[in-house]
């Protein structure tokens, strides 16, 4: 497949880098399970970034990646201390890709950038990228204002672009794989599944909270900030509050403050705490080490694949 080719790496998935959630011990044990293993720069200072490259490189030998959110402050910093470790893989996103993309690649890193719709899939491709993240509605975290679904966009990306497609957003199983596949995806992003492993930085309140989420406990909001899946807690219920009595952007950035992501998902703030997820986090049911999801995942691909092969030649 081109995304395994591309990447280097055995199985088409990509472990997605999430705030506070992807620190180098997830990213190493996705990377060793044969997977394209992330690091989530978005909650770190850069130094703190150097740490996580040095420690991933220790404990795996396996193609590992940075995400960088372009929001983020800091950003020269971070791709000084990628390039200085000489990281093959960055994944860009919450942003665009035209300013760092030519740098990037001058380098020899290969690029992959974080897109919400076939037009920002286009620009990403005329920007040089190596491949796109197509991301629908579903997902956990920073999320596109289209609310385009996953089902209706990749079908669509695939459509407008030539590079490579991986496909993001209510992915978590061998089955969901497979049906983004079938759409016309080169591979898939996962992100919420991992965020309930072992091997996640997230905190275990957060953890819990998620394999406890059911159907219709997430919601889009904050699209006048940047729109973020949450789970509904104390946190929400100040939003929609606000937003009840006509809060513009600014009050809305004030209630959202500074450290809400990092109080919730790293420190357990079930309550007052930002909690990112998709979702997907209604499907999961435990928490366990990287390698079981993976091979559970990838067992449920083959045999989901072998079922429709066999359906296809009963016709």
């Amino acid at each position: 497949m081109r995304i395994s080719k591309l990447l280097g790496i055995q199985h088409p998935i990509i472990q997605a880098g999430m705030v506070w959630c992807s620190g180098w011990e997830l990213a190493s044990a996705s990377a060793n399970a044969g997977l394209l293993g992330v690091i989530g720069s978005g909650s770190m200072y850069p130094e703190i970034l150097n740490e996580h490259i040095v420690k991933c490189k220790v404990a795996t030998e396996k193609p590992f990646a940075v995400n960088v959110p372009l929001l983020y402050p800091e950003i020269e910093r971070h791709f000084e201390v990628i390039l200085s470790n000489r990281v093959k893989t960055v994944i860009t996103s919450a942003g665009n890709p035209a300013k760092y993309t030519e740098l990037l690649k001058k380098e020899g890193v290969t690029v992959i950038h974080v897109v919400s719709s076939s037009k920002f899939a286009l620009k990403a491709q005329d920007a040089g990228v190596d491949a796109v993240i197509a991301e629908g509605f579903e997902a956990g975290g920073h999320n596109g204002r289209e609310e385009t679904t996953t089902l209706c966009l990749i079908p669509q990306v695939c459509r407008a672009i030539d590079i490579p497609v991986v496909a993001a957003g209510g992915i978590s199983s061998g089955k969901s794989m497979y049906a983004a596949m079938a759409l016309g995806a080169d591979g898939v992003q996962i992100g919420s599944r991992f965020v309930a492993s072992d091997e996640s930085s997230a905190h275990p309140l957060f953890k819990q909270k998620v394999i406890d989420a059911n159907e219709g406990d997430t919601v889009l909001t904050l699209k006048e900030l940047a729109p973020v899946r949450l789970i509904k807690n104390g946190f929400y219920t100040a939003i929609s509050e606000a937003y009840g009595r006509g809060a513009l952007a600014k009050e809305l950035k004030e209630l959202l403050g500074r450290g809400r992501a990092k109080k919730g998902m790293f420190e357990g703030d079930m309550i007052n705490g930002e909690l990112e997820i998709g979702q997907v986090s209604a499907c999961i049911q435990d928490i366990k080490p990287v390698a079981e999801i993976v091979k559970e995942i990838i067992m449920e691909y083959e045999e989901t694949r072998k079922l429709m092969y066999s359906r296809s030649m009963s016709v």
